[in-house]
C-alpha cells in the first residue's frame, strides 16, 4: 500500500511537516539539569485537593532546578468540559501561591490568554499540530483509519454508555477481538476513497507492533523500576471529529513544549505501555515520569479509601470559604509529599515552605492519608508564628468576602483588633487558638458588643452568692492602671476572703479545706467579661476593653445572677 498517498487522502489540508513544526517550537535554552514541568488539568469541574500534589511537585522540581513550570489546559473533551472551570482553576491556584512561568493565564478581562512562545496552551486550539504528526504516522504505516458509516454512528450514539457498555464484558472473547482488529487493519485504498467520498467519519488508530508476552523495563521516578507488558492494542489517536485522545495529544504537546518531567496520578500507569510505544513511533525523546500515589482517607470503619470528589476536603473552594490560609494548606501538602518536611520545619520555623529542599526520593509510593486534624495542627503551627499585623490582614481579607459584619467591626478599630490578636504571640510557646479564619470571631468576637454573649454557664457546684460577691468585690477594687501582679494579687485577696484558696499549692495539698481556688474566682470574672470559660489573657483583655466596659459587663452579670 502507498502510505504517503493514504496520508494525503486522509489529511489533504495538512501541508506543514514535523520538521517545520520543530523549527516553530525551538529547544529551550536552560541551565544544565533544569527541569521543565507542567500542570495539565482538564476543565471538568472544581479543583480537587489531590490536584495540589502534581502541581506542587511540578512547581518545586522546576523552580528548584532553575527550570520552567507551565500550565496547559487539556480541554479536548467538550462533553465533560464545565464553562468557566479553566478560569476558576487559574484563580484557585494563584490563591495558593501557584504561579506559572508560562502557559494559560488570565488577562485583564478575566479571559484565558497565552504567555510564552510554545502555545497555544489550550489543546482545543492546537488541532492542526496533532494532524501534522497524525499524517506522519500514516505515511510511515504506523497508523490507519477506521471508518464508521452514518448508520453505525447513529447506532453508537443510541447506546446508553452507563448501562449497556458498562455491563458488557469486552474481554470475554479474546479471539473475536483479535479477528476484529485484523479485519480493521485489512483495507484497500479504494475502500478509503469510497468512504471519504460518502463523507463517512473515521477514527485514526495506532498500528501496534507490541507483543503482550514481552515486557519492557521502565523506571518511574517515584515507583522505581517497573516491568511493563508491551502494548498490543491499536488504540485511538484521533477521534472521528479529528480531536486527539489524551494519549496522542500529551505526547505531541510534551515534545513540542520541551517537557522533561511528567507528574501525574498513578491511575495512568496502565496506559504507560501505550505511551512508551507512541513516543517510539513518533521518534520523540520520552520525558521522565512520576506517578503519584492516590490520596486516601479513612471511612467510618477505619478502612482506607480514595478521597473522592464527593468527600469533604476534596473541593479546594471549601478551604477558602472555611478560612484556611494558603500557606497553611501548602505546608500541609508538603508534609504529605515529603516525610522529612516536619523535621525540617521544626528546625526552621521562621522559613517558608518554599525554602525546603523538596526531594522526589522522600515521596510515598503507597499513598498519603488525608486528615483534617493534621491539617488543623499544621495551620495552628503556622499562624501562631505570624505577627498580629499579618494575621489581621489575612483575617480581614477573608471576612470581607465571607463575614461582612465581622469585617466592619475589624475595620472600625484596627488597633483594638490587632491588640487582641497580639495576645500570646511571640516567645517560644505562642498561643495556638485557631486554625482557620472562621474560628476567629468565636475567639475574639466578645471584644465587640455586637457579638458579645454569655456562651458558658457557671458550673452548678459553685454558690451563686459566692460568684456575685466575687464579682462585686473585684469591680470595687479594679483599677485599670494596676500592673498584672497587682491586679492578680487583688483577685487572690478576694479569693481568700470568700474561703477559696489563694495559693494553688495549698489547695492541692488540702482541697477539702476550701470552697475552691483562685483559678475558680478568675473564672467567675472571665465568664462575666468575655462570656466564655476559655479566652485570651484576661488582664490584657480588660486593658483593651477599658474599665467602663468591664464594669458594665460585670454589673450586667451581677444583675442576671
Amino acid at each position: 500500500m502507498d502510505f504517503n498517498y493514504l496520508a494525503d487522502l486522509l489529511f489533504p489540508g495538512v501541508k506543514e511537516t514535523p520538521e517545520e513544526l520543530e523549527a516553530r517550537f525551538p529547544t529551550r535554552e536552560l541551565p544544565e539539569g533544569a527541569k521543565v514541568t507542567r500542570f495539565a488539568p482538564s476543565p471538568t469541574g472544581f479543583v480537587h485537593f489531590g490536584g495540589l500534589f502534581p502541581v506542587t511537585v511540578g512547581e518545586r522540581l522546576a523552580h528548584q532546578s532553575g527550570g520552567v513550570f507551565y500550565l496547559r489546559i487539556e480541554d479536548t473533551d467538550d462533553k465533560r468540559e464545565v464553562e468557566g472551570a479553566a478560569e476558576a482553576l487559574i484563580k484557585v491556584l494563584a490563591h495558593y501561591g501557584i504561579n506559572f512561568d508560562e502557559g494559560a493565564i488570565l488577562d485583564e478581562t478575566g479571559k484565558i490568554s497565552d504567555k510564552g512562545i510554545y502555545g497555544p496552551y489550550k489543546q482545543s486550539l492546537r488541532g492542526p499540530l496533532y494532524h501534522v504528526y497524525a499524517k506522519k504516522l500514516v505515511s510511515e504505516g504506523k497508523a490507519y483509519p477506521c471508518f464508521t458509516t452514518e448508520e453505525e454512528l447513529e447506532a453508537l450514539n443510541a447506546l446508553d454508555k452507563k448501562s449497556e457498555i458498562k455491563n458488557k464484558d469486552w474481554h470475554e472473547d479474546a479471539e473475536k477481538q483479535k479477528e476484529e482488529k485484523l479485519k480493521a487493519r485489512n483495507f484497500t485504498i479504494e475502500e478509503v476513497e469510497e468512504n471519504l467520498k460518502k463523507g463517512n467519519p473515521f477514527v485514526l488508530r495506532l498500528l501496534s507492533d507490541g507483543d503482550p508476552e514481552k515486557r519492557t523495563p521502565f523506571t518511574d521516578l517515584i515507583k522505581g523500576k517497573l516491568d511493563i507488558p508491551e502494548n498490543d492494542e491499536d488504540f485511538v489517536l484521533l477521534k472521528s471529529d479529528g480531536i486527539p485522545t489524551y494519549h496522542f495529544a500529551h505526547a505531541v504537546d510534551d515534545h513540542l513544549m520541551g517537557t522533561t518531567h511528567v507528574i501525574r496520578g498513578e491511575e495512568w500507569l496502565p496506559s504507560l505501555a501505550k505511551h512508551i510505544m507512541l513516543f517510539r513511533y513518533l521518534g520523540f525523546r520520552m520525558p521522565k515520569y512520576l506517578h503519584i500515589a492516590q490520596l486516601m482517607r479513612l471511612d467510618e470503619n477505619g478502612a482506607k479509601k480514595k478521597l473522592s470528589k464527593r468527600d469533604m476536603g476534596a473541593n479546594m473552594d471549601d478551604y477558602k470559604r472555611i478560612g484556611y490560609a494558603p500557606d497553611c494548606v501548602m505546608e500541609y501538602v508538603m508534609t504529605l509529599l515529603n516525610s522529612n518536611f516536619e523535621e525540617w520545619h521544626a528546625a526552621n520555623a521562621d522559613k517558608s515552605y518554599l525554602d525546603f529542599p523538596f526531594s522526589i526520593k522522600k515521596m510515598s509510593t503507597s499513598g498519603c492519608l488525608f486528615d483534617f486534624n493534621k491539617l488543623n495542627d499544621v495551620s495552628k503551627n503556622v499562624i501562631c508564628h505570624w505577627d498580629a499585623e499579618k494575621v489581621y490582614s489575612f483575617l480581614l481579607e477573608w471576612a470581607k468576602e465571607y463575614d461582612p459584619d465581622f469585617a466592619r467591626e475589624l475595620e472600625s478599630d484596627k488597633d483594638k483588633a490587632i491588640a487582641v490578636l497580639s495576645i500570646g504571640r511571640g516567645g517560644k510557646k505562642p498561643r495556638k487558638d485557631f486554625a482557620v479564619w472562621s474560628e476567629v470571631k468565636g475567639y475574639m468576637g466578645f471584644i465587640y458588643d455586637r457579638f458579645f454573649e454569655i456562651i458558658d454557664d457557671y458550673p452548678e457546684n459553685f454558690d451563686k452568692k459566692d460568684i456575685k460577691a466575687a464579682l462585686c468585690a473585684f469591680i470595687d477594687s479594679y483599677d485599670a492602671s494596676d500592673d498584672m501582679n497587682t491586679w492578680f494579687d487583688k483577685i487572690k485577696a478576694i479569693s481568700a476572703n470568700l474561703g477559696y484558696a489563694a495559693d494553688m499549692k495549698e489547695y492541692k495539698a488540702n482541697p477539702d479545706a476550701f470552697k475552691g481556688n483562685v483559678a475558680d474566682v478568675s473564672m467567675f470574672i472571665r465568664v462575666a467579661v468575655t462570656g466564655k470559660m476559655n479566652a485570651p489573657d484576661l488582664y490584657t483583655v480588660m486593658q483593651i476593653l477599658g474599665k467602663e466596659k468591664v464594669a458594665e459587663r460585670i454589673d450586667a452579670m451581677v444583675a442576671k445572677l
